[in-house]
């Protein structure tokens, strides 16, 4: 099981959690950096020396870019991508907002075409529910649940298609999961066909702010 890890607090604001990631760097699939909701409008030196230990430490780092459920320009999504790779050293990126409807289906296609002529070598989409199966053959990583663990232990469902699907290429992110569940929360994701997974302690409307405790702890 890998762990995907978005921490959206400024190490300058929590450096013991930044610390934390940085030692568990080799427990996850990658870390997403958000400096601003995206890469900024310059590049944050305390993202760039936290960047820095990540990617020494072995972690992939990948860019928030918010696409707005397909509205935004696909060049406003590439150059964010592109700040993220030249201030940060990001090695790909973390499509948010993405739509799961099959009618937007061909814009992230193009979408993700361009990203990876432009030198993006890792894409997550993250239309946080199960989207239309032609995503799944769209990027390397599919976020198909986000959300709250109620949810996920009372109402989570799955179509035909992701269950043929390889688990590698599926990720479920769970936030407010008590810490003592934060093992359970792993190996749930593993049964429901996701072998990666994000589950954190933290609650709306940011829950990316607290570092899971699973990831200083021996599950994997």
């Amino acid at each position: 099981m890998s762990l995907l890890i978005p921490l959206y607090v400024h190490p300058a604001e929590d450096p013991g959690s930044w610390h934390r990631l940085i030692t568990a760097a080799d427990r996850t699939y990658g870390v997403v950096i958000n400096p601003g909701d995206g890469p900024g409008g310059a590049p944050d030196p305390a993202f760039v020396a936290a960047a820095g230990a990540l990617r020494t430490a072995g972690a992939r780092l990948l860019g928030y870019v918010d696409t707005d459920y397909g509205t935004r320009p696909a060049a406003e999504v590439a150059e964010d991508a592109l700040r993220h790779r030249e201030w940060y050293g990001a090695d790909g990126c973390f499509l948010d907002r993405v739509s799961s409807a099959a009618t937007e289906l061909p814009f992230y296609r193009a979408l993700v075409r361009g990203l990876r002529r432009r030198g993006t070598t890792c894409v997550v989409l993250n239309p946080g529910v199960h989207p239309a199966p032609g995503y799944a053959r769209v990027a390397d990583l599919v976020v198909t649940f986000e959300g709250p663990w109620s949810t996920y232990v009372s109402a989570f469902s799955r179509p035909d298609w992701a269950l043929r699907h390889p688990p590698e290429r599926l990720c479920h992110l769970v936030y407010g999961v008590p810490e003592a569940l934060a093992p359970l929360a792993v190996r749930t994701a593993h049964e429901r066909g996701a072998a990666v997974c994000g589950p954190v302690t933290g609650e709306p409307p940011n829950p990316w702010t607290r570092l899971t405790p699973v990831l200083t702890g021996a599950e994997r």
